[in-house]
């Protein structure tokens, strides 16, 4: 497990699936079974506690990151003063960065919308496959990615190209084989991975012919 000291009141560990395994935990668990979920952070935090001398005392403010390989935790502990908590959590430069460039995504959506972005999750590389045979518009933008067991595939409707009705009609299509999903497409880019950019479901219909 890694341990890294953010300042006085933070403090942020890395710690694999891997590791959590070999502490006899299983990934799945720790999502579902929140005993055994508190079991393991509060056996983390005394592992830090013994490494970093970073005492559980007041109000702790706890952020969970679920990555490829592992879990990134941040912990930051609060101040009580008259009878008010105070957090001072870190912010760092990416997270500003892309808070930033999401602010400006909103902006620019609400003062001149020229598309509408639709993410879609598919649990199975077949149900991307059977919709590239079934999806038959190529002027919709479409990019494929893979991240945490999931394929989601990122979609622009652009205004100028399509009506309402027919930017319904794809939509229909493309749920008959997926569901739409309410992840960013920020964090999809951040820690998932590029299968295919530029019209995915043309290049896996070609790669893929139907029997």
């Amino acid at each position: 497990m890694d341990i890294e000291r953010v300042n006085d009141s933070t403090i942020k560990f890395y710690i694999t699936y891997a590791d959590m395994e070999d502490r006899g935990f299983d990934r799945e668990e720790i999502w579902y079974n929140r005993e055994r979920g508190e079991e393991l952070f509060f056996e983390m935090m005394n592992e830090v506690n013994e490494r970093d001398e970073f005492v559980l005392d007041g109000p702790l403010w706890i952020q969970v990151h679920a990555l490829d390989k592992g879990l990134e935790i941040v912990v930051t502990r609060g101040q009580i003063s008259d009878g008010h908590v105070k957090l001072e959590i870190p912010v760092t430069q990416e997270e500003e960065d892309l808070n930033s460039a999401e602010d400006e995504d909103a902006i620019h959506e609400v003062d001149d919308p020229e598309y509408i972005e639709l993410i879609l999750g598919f649990s199975d590389i077949e149900d991307v496959i059977s919709l590239s045979h079934s999806f038959e518009n190529e002027e919709v933008e479409n990019d494929l990615y893979y991240f945490e067991g999931t394929y989601y595939l990122h979609t622009l409707f652009h205004y100028e190209r399509f009506s309402e009705d027919e930017q319904d009609d794809m939509l229909s299509q493309m749920l008959e084989f997926g569901y739409e999903s309410d992840i960013s497409i920020h964090r999809i880019l951040e820690y998932g991975k590029e299968i295919m950019s530029e019209k995915a479901l043309s290049k896996l219909k070609q790669s893929f012919p139907m029997k």
